[in-house]
């Protein structure tokens, strides 16, 4: 027996283009975030350039997964799409500082791998927490 194109999870669950951006919106402000604190513990220089220089291997990262793993289908889902994000932001981004020469030490990979494990899987959990709320 085949579904109905009204029991399909595209039907129940339409991609919404605003929803899309938000969360990659998110996401990159939070690649960003990292970046920031990062430069400002290490007494790095306060410039958008000296940002876009630790940001942009992982903002690259982030990008691909978004496209590869078809994120915008599903960008709120802890699982299908959080990990995903996460893991290939961390992996990618570490790849690209490596073929550019930055750091790559193992204590900066478990607190870059940590540190946005948090904050690109948390935004997804409160955000998960408050839609089921707001459906009771």
């Amino acid at each position: 027996m085949t579904a109905s194109p009204e029991q399909t999870p595209e039907a129940v669950s339409p991609v919404r283009p605003a929803l899309a951006a938000l969360a990659l919106a998110v996401d990159a402000a939070l690649v960003l975030l990292f970046a920031g604190l990062g430069r400002s513990n290490h007494a790095r220089e306060a410039t958008l350039l000296g940002l876009f220089e630790t940001a942009w291997p992982f903002l690259v990262g982030l990008l691909l997964v978004w496209g590869w793993g078809l994120v915008w289908k599903h960008p709120v889902k802890l699982l299908r799409s959080g990990v995903p994000v996460w893991l290939g932001t961390v992996m990618l981004g570490m790849g690209l500082r490596l073929l550019s020469d930055q750091g790559t030490a193992p204590a900066f990979i478990l607190v870059a791998t940590i540190t946005l494990g948090v904050f690109l899987l948390g935004w997804r959990g409160i955000a998960l927490l408050v839609l089921r709320m707001r459906r009771r």
